[in-house]
């Protein structure tokens, strides 16, 4: 049978997530969910936030961030406030879930070693599917018991958009697996398409203001939207996403019939390990130079439109004394334009850390898969192996830092030096997470994957905890609320050399491990 062993492989893929998959229901379903009680501490009445919601409605730069404005009620306001995100961030964590127990599994070699025993060849695919729709069911349970005291029927719909969404890119993911012959090309493609979605909703958004654009009706991400949950549901905009995840979990399956295992359909095309590729540092940046490009033109991208949100800023917090005091937190005691600045090169710092993160963990990949082995059984030392990738984690925060300020800088039309030395005072910030990423692959490898945890933590710390409400002191375990909010603040130089000699010496414990220890089997 196609499907023999699904429930063994089901409890597997549970227990080896039974980190990820809770702490990513609790993120994602919890930032939704506590978004009625921050709201209402900012727009305690019905004439504030009737006003949010013209201001917003009239906003396109508001728009294309967090799509239009459906209603003035507290639910209303807080499916547009985290409605978009919630569903973006669903669709992170499902894609990863399935991509790490399809083609991560097939690329490693251990389920070619499964599928010896008596395992169906739809089993694996079908059990990633269950691990994600198990995840996708928990944000939706989170969602809609938190904000049922708003109405229940539109905490429900909210929930299901939510969690529909994240199923969605969980069989785009599964189709991208079956198509590519390497976890880290599945990712790329799945998080590409993400990209691509979230793009098309945000221009739709920004040229119409009641969500009507066509490019919108074009985004997954713009269907969560079009639900408009606590503003007049509407259900059948749920059976357009469940049309998706059934069409492309069936094309997933087709495929997955018609290959071998560790094969795909786009072949890796071989080549010899010569002249430009002669050396470990230039193999490492034929490795990676794909995910530095894609990084690359994003935060360009990124920095460019919320650039041009600059001038709306203030449309954001109008009179409210409480949002003033939120944008000041996050983004310094200084005028609400360079707050604003602020805010969004602190954000572009965290999501660079995510980079890193990824970039240094790249050659723990080539140890798991083997490929790492035969490059080190000759005279290269694992010092050399490993710096050449180093020097593309740590090179390239720089680079896609440097982007985003200059997009920020030309989009807004200031003065691209300020933006600039704003944005790279967030790098000491983004080499402690990257130098922890470095400790943990050296010394304790099979508990690397946790340094994706630890950025994760940071970023929610940093995006919804002021927000939130949250003291400082649990901001400041994040590296990243130790930094001089710039533009706006002076200087400060000792917690920036403090986190940069933290980083290296984060860094240099990790070599230490890694010269010490055996390779990853």
């Amino acid at each position: 049978m196609s499907l023999a062993g699904t429930g063994a492989l089901t409890r597997l893929a549970l227990r080896r997530d039974r980190v990820m998959i809770p702490v990513w229901a609790l993120v994602v379903g919890g930032m939704v969910a506590s978004g009625a009680g921050s709201l209402e501490g900012l727009y305690g009445t019905a004439a504030e936030r009737a006003e949010l919601a013209a201001s917003m409605t009239a906003n396109s730069s508001m728009r294309a961030l967090y799509g239009p404005v459906f209603g003035d009620s507290l639910g209303a306001l807080v499916a547009w406030r985290f409605g978009t995100f919630g569903a973006v961030l669903a669709a992170v964590a499902s894609l990863l879930v399935v991509v790490r127990h399809t083609r991560e599994e097939e690329e490693t070699g251990r389920q070619e070693m499964l599928s010896a025993g008596a395992v169906g060849r739809r089993a694996p695919l079908t059990a990633a599917l269950l691990a994600a729709l198990g995840l996708n069911a928990a944000v939706a349970l989170i969602v809609t018991a938190g904000l049922a005291g708003q109405g229940a029927a539109g905490a429900l719909a909210l929930g299901l958009a939510i969690g529909g969404t994240g199923m969605v890119f969980a069989t785009a993911a599964a189709l991208a697996a079956q198509v590519t012959e390497s976890a880290r090309l599945a990712k790329g493609l799945s998080a590409a398409v993400l990209g691509l979605a979230f793009v098309l909703r945000a221009a739709g958004d920004s040229g119409t203001p009641d969500g009507s654009s066509a490019a919108t009706w074009l985004s997954p991400v713009g269907w969560a939207e079009q639900v408009r949950a606590f503003a007049g549901e509407r259900w059948w905009v749920l059976l357009l996403i469940a049309a998706a995840v059934l069409l492309q979990a069936s094309a997933a399956y087709a495929l997955a019939a018609r290959r071998d295992v560790g094969a795909g359909f786009l072949a890796t095309r071989p080549g010899p390990a010569e002249g430009r590729l002669a050396t470990a540092g230039a193999l490492a940046r034929r490795l990676q130079r794909g995910p530095l490009l894609g990084w690359s033109l994003g935060f360009l991208v990124g920095g460019l439109v919320f650039g041009g949100m600059v001038e709306g800023a203030a449309d954001i917090v109008g009179d409210n004394e409480r949002a003033r005091e939120i944008f000041e937190r996050m983004g310094g005691q200084s005028a609400l334009t360079d707050a604003f600045l602020a805010t969004m090169v602190s954000l572009f710092g965290m999501v660079a850390a995510l980079y890193a993160v990824g970039s240094v963990l790249r050659p723990y990949g080539e140890e798991t898969s083997g490929r790492a082995e035969p490059l080190l059984a000759g005279a290269l030392g694992r010092l050399r192996w490993a710096a050449g990738h180093l020097v593309i984690a740590f090179g390239g925060s720089a680079l896609i830092l440097v982007l985003a300020g200059l997009g920020l800088a030309l989009s807004y039309g200031q003065d691209a030096g300020p933006v600039l030395g704003a944005a790279l005072v967030q790098l000491p910030a983004v080499w402690v997470l990257a130098g922890l990423a470095v400790l943990l692959w050296g010394a304790a490898p099979r508990a690397a994957t946790a340094a994706w945890g630890v950025a994760g933590l940071c970023l929610a710390l940093g995006w919804i905890g002021p927000a939130l409400g949250l003291p400082q002191a649990a901001l400041d375990l994040s590296p990243f609320g130790h930094l001089p909010r710039l533009p706006g603040q002076d200087m400060a130089w000792t917690p920036v050399l403090a986190l940069t000699a933290l980083a290296a010496a984060l860094v240099a414990a990790g070599l230490a491990g890694l010269r010490r220890r055996d390779l990853a089997g």
